[in-house]
């Protein structure tokens, strides 16, 4: 077993130290490439707290498959978001730009609705990756920009998208609708909207009738896209709105978004508590789904998979009351502190990155396009 060397670069990753540097492959050359170029799959859940995971020292939400998936890979405890709230974390995420240069410094609205959009031209991992031959795709939640403007997912390297566009119609899991390479794709719900006098303009809502539940639709479109990517390199961003409340719904009713509080229906617990566990066991279901598939279509030892948060958990919630959701750090969203910025990160390349390993390098979102270019030969 020989341990791959890095090739001498002007930017070094602080990820390309904490994963390739570590992993182990039987046969190597000082190239971290490999004559195929990896899949790659980053999954990114909405608020997720550092200890939301078995595997970071949850002890009462079940995440099996994130747990395997950390025991199967590595474990980074040092790593952190672009900032504390969504947009501008993902921005940081998308282009490699820390956040004292990136696009995006907050969750502020534009016009004629959505997020403050990417701009034209702007180099993101999509289209870096697309440039090398990838087919690309994001399925989920995307906060930087709209089908009207020039943040545009199908604008910023993506070949395919499917989900939300705007972050305030995210907060419904169960929305009227979807976009689908901008055309909506409306749903089997049935919704309230707010008034237009609200903070949301009108564009928050939540659902009085769950037949079609978000994440469930996002696992679906993925697993589509693995099946007809399978035979060359893909790059598959799926960033999840789970566990992110519906700050829209009733006093009371936002956890009823999800179908089913199960495993959680019998704890004596409140709504808002079973349904966040309820949430977080689902995706953590779904990443079971998207690892069974790649393992029936041969393509395991050639996918990276990462997941991580976009910031720390919402400690403003009671969340942390009971699950101690950024144990053992203070604070949470919003917050500068380690709770809001420190999240947990999890990379399974089967063959390559060492079982069980951990890293405590200090690493962040900015880390992640050089790192990827790196393993695809850019």
């Amino acid at each position: 077993m020989t341990k791959i060397k890095l090739r001498s670069r002007p930017v070094s990753s602080a990820l390309v130290a904490g994963i390739i540097s570590l992993c182990l492959l039987s046969s190597c050359t000082s190239d971290p490439v490999q004559e195929s170029k990896p899949n790659i799959i980053y999954i990114l859940a909405d608020d997720l707290g550092y200890a939301d995971l078995g595997c970071y020292g949850q002890q009462i939400i079940k995440t099996p498959n994130l747990d395997k998936l950390a025991a199967e890979g590595m474990k980074f405890t040092r790593h952190y978001a672009g900032t504390n709230v969504c947009a501008p974390s993902r921005c940081v995420l998308m282009t490699g730009l820390s956040t004292a240069h990136s696009q995006v410094r907050g969750n502020h609205q534009a016009e004629p609705y959505g997020q403050i959009p990417l701009a034209e031209n702007t180099t993101t991992i999509a289209t870096l990756l697309k440039s090398a031959g990838y087919s690309t795709a994001m399925i989920g939640k995307w906060g930087l920009g709209v089908e009207s403007n020039s943040g545009n997912p199908l604008k910023q390297g993506f070949d395919y998208y499917y989900g939300y566009l705007c972050q305030i119609l995210a907060h419904n899991h169960c929305p009227e609708y979807l976009m689908e390479n901008d055309e909506k794709v409306y749903l089997d719900n049935k919704v309230v909207w707010d008034d237009t006098s609200s903070w949301t303009r009108g564009l928050g809502s939540y659902p009085i009738e769950r037949n079609q539940f978000s994440q469930e639709l996002f696992t679906a479109k993925a697993i589509s896209f693995i099946e007809e990517n399978k035979d060359r390199p893909f790059f598959l961003y799926l960033p999840s709105i789970i566990p992110h409340v519906n700050g829209e719904a009733p006093e009371g009713k936002w956890a009823s978004d999800i179908p089913s509080f199960a495993p959680y229906e019998n704890e004596d617990w409140s709504e808002e508590h079973k349904g966040y566990a309820a949430m977080i066991t689902y995706l953590d279901k779904d990443v079971g789904k998207l690892v069974n598939k790649l393992q029936e279509l041969g393509l395991e030892e050639n996918t990276l998979i990462i997941f991580s948060s976009d910031n720390g958990g919402a400690s403003t919630l009671t969340f942390n009351d009971r699950f101690n959701s950024n144990v053992p750090w203070r604070g949470g969203k919003g917050s500068f502190y380690e709770g809001g910025i420190r999240v947990p990160m999890i990379a399974r390349w089967k063959g390559t990155i060492e079982p069980g390993s951990i890293s405590g390098h200090a690493s962040a979102f900015w880390d992640v396009m050089p790192t990827v270019c790196d393993l695809a030969g850019i």
